[in-house]
């Protein structure tokens, strides 16, 4: 019986590309602030890219299709009044981030639909607590207007935004700086690496250690800790020699790693973007030229080495596009966007396959945009997981309502009603109007069954467009 030598998955043959010059963002000073962030974040809407600013800290917004070079008086993000550390889009609205700094605040903006026209210096709600400088800034998965924020003086803060209040404060755990923070794929855990070499997972809520690891890594340079779907927990690290390490541990018990794998000597950190949906990692270094990525299964060695990517460029940090941002179309299964000193880069991941059919076992149904949970909710004790949706006809973006902070006592608060309950996309095609109300029933079913029709319709123009895209792109390769 012979051997199988190369393992077998549809993500061995996974490649990428760099797009062409006239798609990259050029012309943007990336700021050189010496932290391990990525310093970028996407959404299907925007790319913000942290810059270096005089006289405080700022950060650009830029609609994913304002591609080319980007002029210098551009209006910029810019409330802050020290450098900006993290940012993060708020998964469940498009149009809302957060961003940490070294002013020990961190705020929440809200972007208008078409992007900046004038420097945005409001926000929408400032968050004081924090008594040193912010470094991470994390929103929660599932639950509405939650967003934790760690800082220099070893603190997690647990936020509603909502009503711009402090909830859950973790002060004690931590004897040092914290390096990076994970919520659990339903939101009800947090894993935490920090300077004193262990990695901890804690319930916030409980404001307890529920398991940790002295010296997951052993050497002294930062680690990074994620929480995967299964709920195991991947590291990223250094050896005593300073080699740079990755690790797989089992949450119910951490006294020894599911596996350890020694990468190269580079001194820079890696920084880990994981893909739930396919247990695709993806480890971008900083200081790096090249994106190496692993897939992760239940059969030995676990973390299985797939490809890299490389180019000639270092690359000071690196976006990650969420699932429904990607182009089915295409086979695309990641998006990163790499900061160079000058601009920022997309490179596209794909998988190729012969057929222009939706491939199913590519696109799993993915987390979408509405919370399964609202913020109070959340606090009380309920968890959720992730509401999915599907890619196969691919995600069509909707109006996000806007954020509103109502900055009273959350005990005085009036409960939330059924309309405000309702998630975005449920009533993303009619927001009915009083007249509409008071209509008789007949009326009603009239209006419903024309709201259909729409709809109907709609998808069939979309997906009419779709096609004469992709039609285009093929009559222009086959002419090149």
């Amino acid at each position: 019986m012979l051997r199988r030598v190369v393992r077998q998955s549809k993500f061995r043959h996974v490649f990428g590309q760099a797009v062409r010059n006239d798609a990259c963002y050029d012309d943007i000073r990336v700021s050189r602030v010496t932290w391990d962030s990525s310093f970028c974040a996407v959404n299907p809407k925007f790319v913000a890219i942290i810059i270096d600013a005089s006289g405080g800290g700022a950060f650009l917004v830029l609609p994913l299709q304002k591609s080319g070079r980007i002029d210098k008086s551009y209006p910029t993000v810019c409330g802050h009044t020290g450098p900006v550390l993290d940012i993060d889009w708020c998964p469940h609205n498009d149009h809302v981030i957060a961003s940490g700094s070294e002013d020990c605040t961190v705020m929440v903006w809200q972007i208008p639909e078409n992007g900046l026209e004038t420097p945005l210096s409001q926000p929408v709600v400032v968050l004081e607590g924090h008594s040193k400088r912010v470094g991470i800034v994390a929103w929660h998965p599932n639950a509405r207007n939650v967003l934790l924020s760690a800082g220099c003086d070893n603190q997690i803060v647990i936020w509603n935004v909502g009503t711009g209040e402090a909830m859950i404060n973790l002060e004690d755990m931590h004897p040092d700086v914290i390096f990076s923070v994970s919520w659990s794929r339903n939101g009800s855990l947090l894993c935490t690496a920090c300077k004193d070499k262990k990695v901890r997972v804690i319930d916030p809520r409980k404001k307890k250690v529920v398991a940790e690891k002295d010296k997951a890594h052993e050497g002294a340079r930062p680690m990074r800790a994620i929480f995967l779907a299964d709920g195991n927990i991947f590291t990223t690290g250094f050896s005593r020699m300073s080699e740079r390490q990755l690790a797989l541990w089992k949450t119910d018990n951490m006294d020894e790693p599911i596996c350890v794998q020694e990468m190269d000597s580079s001194n820079g950190v890696l920084l880990p973007f994981y893909d739930p949906d396919t247990s695709v990692v993806y480890l971008c270094g900083k200081g790096d030229s090249s994106i190496r990525y692993f897939e992760i299964t239940d059969e030995a060695p676990y973390v299985h080495y797939l490809s890299t990517f490389s180019t000639k460029e270092p690359q000071r940090g690196m976006g990650y596009m969420p699932k429904r941002g990607l182009d089915v179309n295409k086979c695309e299964i990641a998006r990163f966007y790499k900061l160079h000193e000058r601009k920022c880069e997309p490179i596209i991941m794909t998988v190729p396959r012969k057929s222009d059919l939706f491939q199913d076992d590519l696109y799993p149904d993915t987390s979408g945009p509405d919370p399964a949970l609202e913020g109070e909710e959340w606090f009380a004790g309920k968890n959720g997981g992730p509401l999915l949706i599907s890619l196969k006809d691919g995600y069509v973006s909707t109006k996000n309502r806007d954020l509103k902070v109502v900055k009273t006592n959350a005990l005085e608060t009036k409960p939330v009603t059924k309309a405000e309950n309702t998630p975005t996309v449920q009533k993303k095609h009619v927001s009915p109007q009083p007249s509409v109300q008071k209509m008789d029933q007949k009326m009603e079913d009239k209006l419903e069954v024309v709201l259909r029709e729409f709809k109907s319709l709609r998808d069939r123009v979309i997906l009419q467009d779709r096609r004469i895209a992709r039609l285009e792109d093929q009559v222009s390769k086959v002419s090149m």
